[in-house]
């Protein structure tokens, strides 16, 4: 995030950050995240999106799932070589064409405005269809209290699965 704050203006201009000053370093947005709590951080999250969606006055959405791969600050442990030494929740898991130590983000965005609805974090060992349902339901919350209503789901063959296709009127997954 502190990489993309840099060169990307209008992530920038949505955090407020005039043109010629610094981006927020990582351990400032640590500190912030560990002071204010993650509770109290998902609560203001929830609320500001559901805030733009309103003012947006968006009515219908396209919600679009995909899962990133977010590299682990740790090194493989030497007893089990599957784990993180330092942190225990990392799992090795495919990033393209290689595996790596790491975790998955899982997001919903809407198509048209590029907003994320939810996100969810997983270890890189985990498949997208098992978190798929969990994060299509935090996004219908998203639109539900935005007045907002899911017009079709767009994702890749990952999240191909009865069950979510049962969840939406639409899905558009190969």
């Amino acid at each position: 995030m502190t990489r993309l704050l840099d060169i990307d203006q209008r992530l920038r201009k949505l955090c407020l950050i005039k043109t010629e000053e610094k981006a927020l370093p990582r351990s400032v947005l640590s500190r912030f995240t560990r002071k204010v709590g993650e509770e109290n951080l998902n609560r203001i999250i929830y609320e500001k999106v559901v805030l733009l969606l309103r003012n947006n006055q968006t009515k219908e959405v396209d919600v679009v799932l995909d899962a990133s791969f977010i590299k682990a600050w740790s090194t493989r442990d030497p007893i089990n070589n599957q784990t993180g030494y330092y942190d225990k929740e990392t799992r090795v898991g495919r990033t393209g064409r290689s595996y790596a130590l790491g975790y998955k983000l899982h997001l919903s965005i809407d198509s048209k405005t590029m907003l994320p609805l939810s996100r969810l974090f997983a270890s890189a060992n985990q498949n997208e269809k098992k978190h798929s349902l969990a994060i299509l339901e935090k996004a219908k919350n998203v639109l539900k209290s935005s007045g907002a209503k899911l017009r079709s789901l767009i994702a890749d063959s990952q999240y191909s699965d009865g069950k979510i296709r049962a969840a939406v009127d639409k899905a558009v997954i190969p």
